[in-house]
C-alpha cells in the first residue's frame, strides 16, 4: 500500500470514529465544517481550472447542505427551522449557479452565510 492510500484509509477510519462518538450537536458542527471545507476546495479548484474537482466538491457541499436540511426539526425549531430551510435551499441554488457560471462570488456568498450560521451554532453549545 502506498503512503497516500494509507493516509486516506487512516483519515476515513479517524473520521468514522469521530462520527460514531459525536453527539447530535457535534454532528451538525461537523456538517458545517465539511460544507465550508468543500466550498473552499471548490473555489480553489475553480481558480486552478480543475473543473472535475470543482464539480465533485460543489456536489459534496450540496449533499452536506441537503443533510443539514433533512435534520431540521420543524416541530421544535419553529420559525428558526423554517428560516434555515429557506436558507439551505438558497445556499444549494447558489452553489449550483456558482458552479455552472464559474462564479467565485457565489461561492464566497455561500461560505459567508454558512460561516455565520456555523458561528451561531457553535455558541449554542
Amino acid at each position: 500500500m502506498n503512503a497516500k492510500a494509507a493516509l486516506k484509509s487512516y483519515a476515513n477510519v479517524h473520521y468514522q470514529g469521530q462520527v460514531a462518538a459525536a453527539d447530535p450537536h457535534r454532528l451538525i458542527r461537523m456538517l458545517y465544517e465539511g460544507a465550508l471545507e468543500r466550498v473552499a476546495q471548490a473555489k480553489g479548484a475553480m481558480r486552478q481550472k480543475q473543473y472535475d474537482v470543482k464539480a465533485k466538491k460543489v456536489s459534496d457541499a450540496i449533499n452536506i447542505i441537503i443533510a443539514l436540511r433533512e435534520n431540521l426539526d420543524f416541530d421544535q425549531g419553529g420559525d428558526i427551522a423554517y428560516n434555515l430551510d429557506s436558507l439551505y435551499d438558497y445556499l444549494a441554488r447558489c452553489l449550483w449557479e456558482g458552479h455552472r457560471a464559474n462564479d467565485e462570488a457565489k461561492l464566497d456568498e455561500v461560505a459567508g452565510l454558512l460561516a455565520e450560521v456555523y458561528s451561531a451554532w457553535r455558541q449554542i453549545g
